[in-house]
Formats: structure tokens, C-alpha cells, sequence
């Protein structure tokens, strides 16, 4: 099968190419590509790209043709962690797949990144009850909050320096958006603080060194700081202060194809159900054509960015 196909060719440039596309071998299916999130984790890449690239892994499909052993029958709509999938046809591994359910729409559904998520909080302890903080409010961050909205928390306080991100996260489930430099005292917590001062749980979400000083020192005794933010350079710790806190560190990361398929399922359960809503976070929306524009976007963050999602029809 041929295919369009988006191709770095440059730092920042990329062009459409004519691809190949292999027949699906054992347990291996072709989609047609409906949607794909931009990922910030393919934004490196794409700025600094030393030679042909494709980029893509959280595209939504109809399934055109299967190999040996798969019973998933084309017209299925699914999604899941495939790349490379910027392109209007991509080769997918069973393992990798999730079946949408009924009534998900494959153009907001996401699946790959809610699935990241919805791993990263089933592995976070969240007491019931728990006063609970998010840093950092990009995609990834505002998804975290819409599900701990879902779960018992008693208070959920959202922490990000753009404006614009403290109004989505107050829109989607946080009961109090604050700018790192205007927290209260009663945010943080040290050796010298009242027992009650920091949060039970601390999900760091911003992938940034700064953002994962502050969420360590929100933290209170004996709490969870649970690391959702991609981090793609070395980071340094306040292992002293970590360690004085007894806290919990939880990697909130998923590598294993099994364990993110299943939390992509879930998440996806959780959309059909009307409890999480990826749609309301896509405000970006490019063509296939458009895919450096897409990357501009989440580089740049213009006033309101969330989320941008490359449509190919």
C-alpha cells in the first residue's frame, strides 16, 4: 500500500512524501488515519531533526486491513500508542490496539495520551479525601485533573505561570488556580512548617526542572509526589529534603504495551461515560499538510494553546 506521509526533512521542516506501507503480517493491522495528537515529547525532534523523520504515536483510525490472527474486522474505529502516524495510513501491532467504544468520537478521543495518564494516576496513591496539587496545566496536566475531579479528593489546587492555563484548569475540574510565585505559605511544606501545610499528593506535570523543585517542596510528611512530566534532560533533586519527608515517589510513566493498553481502555470507558472530556482541551487544529504549523503551536503557546490535533480528512 502507498501512502501520504509526513517526513522531517530539516530542523523544523517537514514535507508530504509518498510511503510505503508493508501488508499487515501476523497480528498486525493497517488504519486509516483519522486524528493524531501532537505530542510535546516529538518536539524536540522536530526542532532539531539531523536527517528524514517520521513522527506520530497517538493517532485514532478505521481499520482497513488486518493480518493472520487478528479479529478486530475492518471498519473498526481504534487507537492506541502507533507510530510512526502522521500519515493517512499506519501499520499498527495488535498489542498496541484499543477498540473506541461505542459513541467515542475519533476525532477528540486521544487514546494514547489518556491512557498515559490514566496509568500515571492508578499508580499514584490518592487517599480519600486528600488535598491534592497539579504542576504544571498542559495537555497532559489539565487530563490529570479532569480524573482526579473524578476520584475523592477534597481539595484540588492546580499550579501553572500562564494565565490562560490557570483558567483551563479552573475550568475543568480545579478548585484554585494559582501562579507558582502567589502561593500561599500554607502551599509548602519544610522541617520548619505546621503539620497541615503542603498536600497529601503532588502530581508534577510540567517536565521542567523548576516545576519539580516546586512540587517536591508542596509536599507534605509522609505524602506522594507522583512524576507525570516527561523529562527529557537530567534533572537534580533535593533528595535530602525528599528523604526528611519520607515521601513517596511514584514514576508515573508506562512502558509496558500491556499495562498502557489497559489504562487506554479505561480511559476510553471513562470518555463513552461523559466523566473525562479530551475534546474540550483540543483548541489547535491543523491539516496533515500543517503538521510544522502544529508543532509552531505547541512550541509558541499562543493565548488559549492546549492541545493540537493533525486531521487528516
Amino acid at each position: 500500500m502507498r501512502t501520504r506521509a509526513y517526513q522531517l526533512v530539516a530542523p523544523g521542516r517537514g514535507e508530504l512524501v509518498t510511503a510505503e506501507l508493508p501488508e499487515p503480517g501476523p497480528g498486525q493491522l493497517v488504519l486509516r488515519v483519522i486524528a493524531n495528537g501532537v505530542c510535546a515529547s516529538d518536539l524536540p525532534t522536530w526542532a532539531a531533526a539531523d536527517g528524514p523523520r517520521r513522527l506520530g504515536h497517538e493517532p485514532t483510525g478505521e481499520v482497513v486491513a488486518t493480518g493472520p490472527g487478528v479479529t478486530i474486522a475492518p471498519g473498526t474505529l481504534v487507537g492506541g500508542r502507533i507510530a510512526p502516524s502522521f500519515a493517512e495510513h499506519a501499520l499498527a501491532d495488535l498489542d498496541d490496539v484499543v477498540v473506541l467504544p461505542d459513541g467515542v468520537d475519533p476525532a477528540v478521543a486521544l487514546p494514547e495520551p489518556l491512557g498515559c495518564v490514566a496509568e500515571g494516576l492508578r499508580r499514584t496513591p490518592v487517599p480519600l479525601g486528600a488535598h491534592v496539587a497539579v504542576v504544571g496545566l498542559g495537555f497532559m496536566g489539565l487530563v490529570m485533573t479532569q480524573l482526579l475531579r473524578t476520584t475523592g479528593v477534597a481539595r484540588l489546587v492546580a499550579v501553572d505561570p500562564r494565565d490562560d492555563a490557570q483558567r483551563a484548569a479552573l475550568a475543568n475540574g480545579a478548585d484554585v488556580a494559582h501562579d507558582p510565585s502567589q502561593l500561599p505559605a500554607a502551599a509548602f511544606s519544610g522541617e520548619d512548617s505546621p503539620a497541615r501545610h503542603g498536600f497529601d499528593v503532588v502530581v508534577e506535570a510540567s517536565g521542567t526542572q523548576a516545576g519539580l523543585d516546586l512540587a517536591g517542596r508542596m509536599v507534605r510528611p509522609h505524602g506522594a509526589l507522583s512524576i507525570l512530566g516527561y523529562h527529557q534532560s537530567v534533572r537534580e533533586v533535593d533528595l535530602r529534603g525528599w528523604n526528611w519527608k519520607a515521601l513517596d515517589v511514584v514514576n508515573a510513566h508506562v512502558r509496558d504495551r500491556a499495562l498502557l493498553r489497559a489504562s487506554t481502555a479505561a480511559a476510553l470507558e471513562l470518555v463513552a461515560a461523559g466523566r473525562l472530556d479530551p475534546g474540550r482541551l483540543i483548541t489547535h487544529r491543523f491539516r496533515l499538510d500543517q503538521a510544522d504549523a502544529a508543532f509552531e503551536a505547541l512550541r509558541s503557546k499562543p493565548d488559549g494553546f492546549v492541545k493540537a490535533v493533525i486531521e487528516m480528512y
